[in-house]
């Protein structure tokens, strides 16, 4: 299926087809290997094997079923592509077939710019299609001689004066330290051929000079286009050809300026080398379109002497709303950036570093989000210009981020305040943890009988059941006694949700916290008797078998001990194991209360580290603008005939979901504790202590 007049739209150019099979296979075989130029040479020669190639299907393209085996073409061993998307070639038949290197690398003698180079090598050509439909001029561009490409940028059209063009390139280059030259002559004949305007274009090649000398010419009525590279230096090798054969590959000049090409994922070592050389490739021919906006920023409109053909050629982009928030940004940012300064100078003030103070800021779940929060709006607010698309992406996405914690705590702000749901509440809480200390009550009477038929020590379980029944009613007086100013404290919490959701859920965290330290105390004191009781007995263990535990060399040795000793050690070893039992039932029904708390406060917690490191603007661009995160590219081979270039065209394959989280998450706070589960179940079984913080010792995720 062909395609009319496409004219750069990149929806015709998607839609065209290969004629017959034969050129597909051709195609993916030659696409697989950075020797595509090995291959091509065979198949596009003009006057060589032209019938028998199938990408210059000639008479005989009808016939689709008459296939070239291509077992002895080194490119026709099938190899992946790099990237997470694959920068891979598709031939769009159908279904997708090839997978090759995103884009060829050539043999190592033809990466010599100039002479250096083996002549009759593929030299491939990037053309923006948004140049398509330019009239005719000079192509203006960069050479990369490492990957033989010419990355065309813009077309300058007549009239022009060539002193004036090279001042242009020479002003483009020392901005944008590209090296921006004049590669060839565009010619687009819209009418009749005039013979007159092809011998003034091929004059140009002795006032521009460039090696190879680039002619593109796209004629009136015919989709194909004739490509040459020609060379006016004597060639190095005796009879080799004077002109080299060119690829054509259309990129969109907007996508690939405004995106930003990720490296590779890691792939196995046979497979390293050949994504790196094709990173290479691609990396060259983004940094060169995005690093040229200086010559984008002149158009057609422009009363300059240089008239310029690129993907701003009709008027540069811009917005009235963005242009204003661009100016009022710094003065608004230098402010903001002065009033965090100033609360970051108080919040370090020696006042708050007193034992009790630091204690509180250190440990409250809510402190250390304001903390967190602050780093963030200092970090956004910093009138220091992003050093990379890296560091500027981050301040998107703390911005972003920000912005969407204040706006759900509004949102909880008002559900609170609304029809005195605060009330409400205050009105509840106090039932509730009437309650909850009541069910406590029956389940420490439960324990100081015979709770599921055991026979517990009768003497340790009423002397641990009264201590803790002793400070439950402890906690209920304090629960009553602070029951008048309950309503008042959830109108300030209310108030705290202007500052983020984030902070919100911290404080509710610490409220459950505080509403359950009574059982924290019990979860403590139960612990702190368990393993002092397996410490003795472990001790006393190795005393019962004759060996002791050597401090310094960290080890169990021998030791002899007295009669006197293990008679001692024997009897107490008895003693702690038969009152066992009993406290290792106490542990077990508080640890089990004290886990629940935790496992109310790990939901809490990592909801917050959700909306913390969550990169949202990051996630909605590549849900709206999926090339503006570029994984790689794809190329498809367009409609091709015979004695004609090979046209490609290079798509954007965008970074998937997961590597865009991983790639762009933030960093959380990190004030709560992290455990694995074999550290857990060891500190649960020897009855440590399960901080509801981050300890100095733990190690961070």
């Amino acid at each position: 299926m062909g395609y009319k007049s496409w004219g750069g739209d990149m929806n015709a150019l998607a839609g065209a087809r290969m004629p017959h099979e034969g050129d597909k296979d051709a195609a993916q075989a030659c696409l697989r290997l950075p020797g595509l130029e090995r291959c091509l040479r065979g198949t596009l020669g003009r006057g060589r094997r032209a019938a028998r190639a199938p990408l210059g299907a000639g008479p005989s393209r009808g016939n689709a079923g008459s296939r070239r085996k291509w077992g002895s073409c080194p490119a026709a061993r099938p190899r992946r592509g790099w990237g997470p998307g694959a920068a891979s070639a598709v031939v769009r038949s159908g279904r997708p077939d090839a997978v090759p290197d995103p884009m060829p690398t050539p043999p190592p003698e033809s990466a010599a710019p100039g002479n250096s180079r083996v002549p009759g090598m593929v030299l491939k050509a990037f053309f923006p299609t948004c140049c398509a439909s330019a009239d005719s001029g000079l192509l203006v561009g960069r050479w990369v001689p490492e990957q033989t490409s010419a990355v065309v940028l813009a077309v300058v059209h007549f009239p022009f004066i060539p002193i004036q063009v090279k001042e242009l390139l020479a002003r483009v280059q020392q901005a944008s330290q590209v090296g921006v030259a004049v590669l060839g002559t565009w010619c687009h004949r819209r009418q009749d051929a005039e013979e007159s305007l092809g011998h003034f274009l091929e004059g140009l090649g002795a006032i521009f000079s460039h090696e190879p000398w680039l002619q593109l010419c796209r004629e009136r009525g015919s989709k194909f286009w004739s490509c040459k590279a020609t060379r006016r230096q004597a060639p190095t090798c005796p009879g080799a050809p004077g002109e080299d054969q060119v690829m054509l590959v259309f990129y969109d000049q907007r996508k690939v300026l405004l995106s930003q090409l990720h490296p590779p994922v890691a792939l196995p070592d046979h497979q390293a080398g050949d994504a790196m050389a094709g990173a290479g490739g691609l990396a060259a021919v983004f940094d060169t379109v995005a690093r040229s906006e200086e010559l984008f920023r002149s158009d057609r409109f422009d009363e300059g002497p240089v008239r310029l053909s690129h993907w701003q050629s009709e008027g540069v982009e811009a917005s009235i709303l963005a242009e204003l928030a661009k100016r009022a940004s710094g003065p608004i940012c230098l402010l903001l950036g002065g009033l965090l300064s100033l609360v970051s100078a108080a919040s370090a003030c020696r006042v708050f570093q007193l034992w009790p103070l630091s204690f509180i800021w250190s440990k409250l779940s809510t402190c250390q989000q304001l903390r967190h929060r602050l780093e963030q709006l200092t970090f956004v607010f910093s009138t220091q210009k992003a050093e990379n698309p890296t560091q500027l992406m981050r301040k998107a996405n703390v911005l972003v981020s920000v912005l969407l914690d204040v706006a759900l705590g509004l949102v909880l702000l008002s559900w609170l305040h609304g029809k005195d749901r605060i009330g409400h509440l205050a009105e509840a809480l106090v039932p509730v943890a009437d309650h909850v200390a009541e069910e406590l009550q029956h389940l420490v009477q439960w324990l100081m009988g015979a709770p599921a038929g055991l026979k517990m020590n009768r003497a340790l379980d009423q002397v641990l059941g009264r201590f803790f029944l002793y400070h439950l009613h402890l906690w209920i007086s304090y629960i009553h006694l602070m029951s008048p100013f309950i309503e008042r404290i959830l109108w300030h919490v209310g108030l705290s949700a202007c500052l983020g959701l984030t902070v919100a859920l911290s404080i509710l965290s610490d409220i459950i916290a505080l509403l359950t330290f009574h059982i924290y105390c019990f979860y403590v004191y139960g612990a702190r008797l368990y393993c002092l009781k397996i410490c003795g007995l472990s001790s006393l263990w190795r005393l019962f078998r004759g060996k002791k535990w050597n401090v310094l060399r960290q080890r169990v040795d021998s030791c002899s001990y007295d009669l006197d000793q293990l008679f001692i050690g024997t009897l107490l070893f008895t003693i702690l194991l038969f009152l066992l039992p009993t406290t290792a039932l106490y542990y077990l029904v508080f640890t089990l209360l004290r886990l629940l708390v935790v496992a109310v406060q790990g939901l809490i917690h990592v909801l917050v580290d959700l909306i913390n490191s969550l990169p949202l603007y990051s996630l909605g661009l590549r849900l709206c603008r999926p090339y503006r995160l570029a994984a790689g590219v794809k190329f498809r081979v367009l409609e091709h005939e015979a004695d004609r270039p090979l046209r490609l065209l290079m798509q954007i394959n965008p970074l998937p979901f997961s590597h865009v989280i991983r790639t762009y998450r933030l960093p959380s706070c990190g004030c709560h504790p992290t455990h694995s589960w074999g550290s857990l179940c060891r500190k649960l079984f020897f009855g440590e202590l399960i901080y509801p913080w981050r300890q100095k010792g733990d190690k961070r995720d």
